[in-house]
């Protein structure tokens, strides 16, 4: 069992590390080829890892120019089982009600809402992912640090995901039929409510509240959308259930190594959809 991973990024090596003690051997892209993985742009090695593969799955999000990996290895990918991570921002704002996978994909981010489409056209396994958070990027390490804040947003909920839990519903995925899953956890919470419970397990004061308008562009973009995310496709089809049904689960699992004196050595943690 050989998978070949578009994007060795913090998500796709936490799959590889469930995989690889089950038989599979994993081969990753990078840009640049870095800590053993190919370079992108290595044409005649990455197509030859595709043609070995039993599977290929796509961390890459899309750019200016449309899904990278579409455009550049779109004939590698006609053998292999396909999978991808893309976002539940493709769902778009739900005024805070629940949303699955037979809502329409009509999200602010038109290139992201094509490459979902585009890959499940090519019969991909396409994972549907909220917030990211697991060891050395989640709201521990962003209180820790002092970086977080909270926003008053009354009636404000996101949902989100431990990384280990990506992980093992990615793993269940590769053998299902397939089609849109979303992988999120069961409790959707105001990322107030997050944060504050974050700094309760650090023993540290709440962070403070801040202005909407102070924040990036890219943050309010964040602030503007409003849904809950039903999993409930995922535990039905693939057998999966999250190991941390809900962030407190998850942050409690984290704190044991996460203090404040060591998040300031933690890489930057990761936020909204990113992969």
């Amino acid at each position: 069992m050989r998978l070949l991973i578009f994007g060795m990024g913090y998500t796709a090596r936490a799959i590889a590390a469930r995989l690889e003690p089950h038989g599979w051997r994993v081969v990753g892209t990078t840009r640049d080829g870095r800590d053993g993985t190919v370079a992108f742009a290595d044409h005649d090695r990455v197509r030859f890892e595709g043609r070995q593969a039993t599977a290929i799955l796509s961390s890459v999000p899309p750019d200016a120019d449309g899904d990278p990996v579409l455009a550049t290895y779109r004939d590698i990918l006609a053998g292999p089982t396909l999978a991808y991570l893309s976002s539940t921002g493709v769902y778009g704002d739900a005024d805070g009600g629940w949303v699955d996978e037979s809502a329409s994909v009509a999200g602010r981010r038109a290139g992201r809402n094509a490459a979902d489409r585009d890959w499940l056209d090519h019969g991909a396994r396409v994972f549907r992912l909220p917030g990211i958070y697991g060891p050395g990027r989640s709201p521990l390490d962003r209180v820790a640090a002092g970086e977080a804040h909270r926003v008053d947003r009354p009636g404000q909920v996101f949902s989100r995901i431990h990384v280990a839990d990506i992980a093992e519903g990615v793993a269940r995925g590769l053998s299902a039929p397939a089609g849109a899953y979303n992988l999120s956890d069961d409790l959707p919470a105001p990322q107030n409510d997050v944060v504050t419970y974050a700094a309760q397990l650090l023993g540290l004061d709440p962070p403070p509240f801040v202005a909407l308008e102070s924040l990036s562009p890219m943050a309010r973009a964040f602030y503007a959308e409003n849904r809950r995310v039903a999993n409930g496709r995922a535990k039905r089809v693939l057998g999966w259930r999250p190991r941390y049904p809900d962030y407190r689960f998850g942050l409690r699992a984290l704190s044991a190594t996460t203090s404040p004196a060591s998040a300031s050595a933690a890489p930057p943690p990761a936020s909204g959809d990113q992969r």
